[in-house]
């Protein structure tokens, strides 16, 4: 009954995320859902400037807390509405507040950590412990696994608060940027084209954020071919 009641928390936010999935919620948020009622979009947060700015943090919080899959399309739906900048700081606070739930809710139902850890946390667990303060903030600023799933390991190894709420902020700012600067690159070619197709992908607004992304996702295996190439190098030496 205590292990239940442990779990309870994170039972109740899969529930969450369930029911936010299935709402069909997310699928409104979609870029070809927001350029087809971009007018109406702009209308609801003119006539509502605080309230459609506060249910957006409060809605990406939901998700990143449920760690349900598409929170992509959120943060996009944030860029468009809102733009880089005032995107990336509202995202950043839903970010934040929705990792430090799940984290707070899984720390809670895992306990001590002492039983079996779950496969991906066998593989972060060493790293984190040599070096906890440089992991945390490798895996936070770099896409290696998805970022709930991120939260759900570091919980399990007992990441500390304040390690784990800086390192949050600072790596999820940094991908939020590019994320962000997708869906405002997308409004920005709208106004400019003033019509709507496939042909708004190829644009310069959204494609160089979409390279940054690309590139984002390719620094672990650069990381890792490096790594290997010191290895070998100290192998040869006799080191």
């Amino acid at each position: 009954m205590s292990r239940l009641r442990a779990a309870l928390p994170l039972i109740l936010l899969v529930l969450a995320g369930l029911a936010l999935f299935g709402s069909g919620l997310l699928d409104r948020l979609h870029p070809e859902q927001l350029v087809a009622h971009q007018d109406q979009l702009r209308a609801e947060i003119d006539s509502a400037p605080w309230v459609s700015r506060i249910a957006y943090i409060g809605l990406l919080t939901l998700a990143m807390a449920t760690g349900i899959p598409g929170t992509i399309v959120v943060i996009f739906a944030g860029g468009f509405a809102f733009g880089v900048v005032e995107a990336t700081l509202y995202s950043s606070i839903g970010v934040t507040l929705g990792s430090l739930i799940l984290y707070l809710a899984s720390r809670y139902a895992f306990g001590s950590g002492s039983r079996h850890p779950p496969a991906i946390v066998e593989k972060l667990q060493h790293g984190f412990a040599h070096h906890p303060v440089s992991y945390t903030l490798f895996l936070r600023f770099v896409p290696v696994v998805p970022f709930g799933l991120v939260t759900v390991s570091l919980a399990w190894l007992r990441c500390p608060l304040w390690l784990f709420i800086g390192a949050t902020f600072l790596g999820g700012t940094v991908m939020l940027i590019f994320e962000t600067s997708v869906g405002a690159g997308l409004s920005t070619a709208i106004s400019h084209s003033g019509k709507i197709g496939p042909s708004l992908l190829l644009s310069h607004e959204v494609l160089l954020p979409l390279g940054g992304l690309a590139l984002l996702a390719l620094v672990p295996l650069l990381i890792q071919r490096v790594a290997g190439l010191m290895r070998q190098r100290r192998a040869l030496r006799g080191e």
